[in-house]
C-alpha cells in the first residue's frame, strides 16, 4: 500500500545541534539518507565532523526527507538546517519475517507509536522510542550511488578499482578525490585496515594526470595544490598559533640512560605474565613527578591574574590519527595503579588508529605526555597545549657508548625534553621534575620510594 501525505502536514528542518565544547561548526562527511527516503525518528541520518571527532547524528523527525542542505565537504553552522522531513501518514507495518529479530524494524519503516526522538539532542526531544533501526547496507564506509570513475584509466597503475571500498575517514580526502571526478574508496589506502589518507588521493591525481613517461604536463605542474584549512586542522592551527602567541615556553633536555628501565619492564612482564609499554611506565614516572611538582599540572586563567592548580592528573596523550594530531585524556590518571593506566593507555593507542575519539575524551587535560620517538626523532621543542603549562617529550631509544662506573659500555639511551610555562615556574621547579622523571627512568625502583 502506498504511503500517503497527511493532510496539512508541515515540514521539518532538522538544524545542527550543538556538539558541545563550544564548537560552532561542523563539516559533512556522508549522507546515510537520499531525497525521497522514509525514515524513523532516531534513524542516523548524517555523519558529521567537528574540530573534535566525527558524530553520527539522528533525526528526531520521521517521515520523508524532502531537502538534504549541502553536501560532503560543505561546513554548516549550528543552527543551521541540515534535512528538512515532511511527515507522512504510514501502513500499518505486516509481520515480520521469521528471520527478522523481535523489536526491530525494516529500514524504510516507521512506527506510529514514537512521536518524538529518543536520542539526546540539544534543543530536541528526549522521549523514548519504540524503533530500532538497522544501519544501511554498506554502514559507515558504503558507497554511495554516485558516479564511478573506472579503473581503465589507472589500471596500470594499480590505483583505483571501483569494487574496492576501503575505509575514508578524512574529509579532505573525500572532497578532493570527488573534485578530480574519482571516489576515494576505490583506491587501496596506504593507511591501517587500507585506510585512504590524503596522500593517497593525491597520488592518484598525479597518476592520472601523468603522461605516457609517467611525467606530469607542464599545466598541471603550474596548477598549486590549495587545501582548505578546515574541521581538526584548523582547530590545531588556532590553538598552536595561540599557544605560542601567549605562553613564554622554554625547553630543557636530558639524554637519559634507560637500560634498566627495559630491564624492569622484561622482569615485570615475565612475572605478571602482562605486557607493559614503555610509554605507560614513563606515564607512571610522570604522574609521580606532578605529584612532587604540582605548580606543573596547572593552568593561567584567561586574564594571566592566577594560577590554578589542579587537584586531578588528567595525562594528555599526544596522538597522530588518520584525522590528525589529537590529544586524548587519561582522565583521573593520579588514582590509578600501573596496570589500570596502561590499560587506559593502550585503549587510547587502540582508538588513535581509527581518530574518532568521543568530544569528552578530548576535554579536561592538565598535562601533556608527547611520544615522538615513534618518527624516528632524538628530540624536539613542542609547542604546549594551551591551557597547559607543561610537556614532557619522550624521543627515540637507540644505543649509543655511556659511561658507567667510570667504564664505557653500550647502553639504551633516549632524550626526554620538557617545556613549561615560564610565567608559571622557574628554572629549578622545571629541572627538578626533568631530572625526577629520568631517575626513574634510570632506576625504576626509585618510584617505590614515592608511592
Amino acid at each position: 500500500m502506498p504511503t500517503t501525505v497527511a493532510a496539512g502536514a508541515r515540514a521539518s528542518d532538522f538544524l545542527l545541534p550543538d556538539l558541545g565544547e563550544g564548537l560552532t561548526e561542523a563539516e559533512i562527511v556522508t549522507w546515510l539518507v537520499s531525497p525521497g527516503d522514509i525514515i524513523a525518528i532516531d534513524q542516523v541520518v548524517v555523519e558529521v565532523e567537528s574540530a573534535k571527532s566525527v558524530v553520527e547524528l539522528p533525526s528526531p523527525y520521521g517521515g520523508r526527507v524532502q531537502t538534504l542542505h549541502g553536501a560532503a565537504g560543505d561546513i554548516v553552522q549550528k543552527g543551521a538546517p541540515l534535512i528538512t522531513v515532511v511527515p507522512e501518514s504510514v501502513p500499518p507495518v505486516a509481520p515480520a519475517p521469521a528471520d527478522v529479530v523481535p523489536g526491530t524494524a525494516l529500514r524504510g519503516t516507521v512506527e506510529p507509536e514514537a512521536t518524538s526522538s529518543g536520542a539526546v539532542l540539544v534543543g530536541y526531544g528526549t522521549k523514548e522510542s519504540t524503533v530500532r533501526l538497522q544501519r544501511p547496507a554498506g554502514g559507515r564506509f558504503g558507497r554511495g550511488g554516485g558516479n564511478a570513475i573506472s579503473a581503465d584509466s589507472t589500471s596500470g597503475l594499480g590505483l583505483l578499482d571501483p569494487v574496492r571500498n576501503s575505509p575514508v575517514v578524512s574529509p579532505i580526502a573525500r572532497k578532493l578525490a570527488k573534485d578530480n571526478g574519482f571516489d576515494a574508496s576505490h583506491l587501496l589506502g596506504t593507511g591501517l585496515a587500507s585506510l585512504v589518507v590524503r596522500s593517497d588521493v593525491e597520488s592518484a591525481i598525479a597518476a592520472r594526470t601523468a603522461g605516457p613517461a609517467g611525467m606530469a604536463p607542464s599545466s598541471v605542474l603550474d596548477d598549486d595544490l590549495r587545501i582548505p584549512v578546515t574541521g581538526l586542522r584548523k582547530l590545531v592551527a588556532t590553538r598552536l598559533s595561540e599557544s605560542r602567541r601567549i605562553i613564554p615556553e622554554v625547553t630543557i633536555w636530558l639524554d637519559v640512560d634507560a637500560t634498566e628501565l627495559f630491564n624492569a619492564k622484561d622482569r615485570l612482564q615475565r612475572s605478571t605474565g602482562e605486557r607493559f609499554s614503555i610509554t605507560a611506565l614513563i606515564a607512571r614516572f610522570v604522574v609521580a613527578g606532578l605529584l612532587q611538582y604540582p605548580i606543573l599540572n596547572a593552568s593561567v586563567s584567561e586574564d594571566g591574574a592566577e594560577i590554578i592548580q589542579h587537584r586531578r592528573i588528567n595525562l594528555g596523550l599526544a596522538a597522530q590519527t588518520p584525522r590528525g594530531l589529537m590529544v586524548p585524556v587519561v582522565h583521573d590518571a593520579h588514582a590509578m595503579s600501573t596496570r589500570e593506566l596502561r590499560d587506559a593507555i593502550a585503549a587510547v593507542v587502540a582508538t588513535s588508529e581509527r581518530g574518532d575519539f568521543r568530544p569528552a575524551a578530548l576535554a579536561g587535560g592538565t598535562f601533556t605526555l608527547n611520544n615522538y620517538g615513534g618518527f624516528g626523532v632524538d628530540g624536539s621543542t613542542p609547542i604546549i597545549n594551551h591551557p597547559e603549562v607543561g610537556m614532557l617529550g619522550i624521543g627515540r631509544v637507540i644505543e649509543r657508548p655511556w659511561v658507567v662506573d667510570h667504564q664505557l659500555a653500550v647502553r639504551s639511551v633516549m632524550q626526554l625534553s620538557f617545556v613549561f610555562d615560564h610565567r608559571v615556574c622557574d628554572g629549578d621547579v622545571a629541572s627538578g621534575f626533568l631530572t625526577f622523571v629520568a631517575r626513574c627512568v634510570e632506576e625504576p625502583l626509585l618510584l617505590l620510594g614515592n608511592v
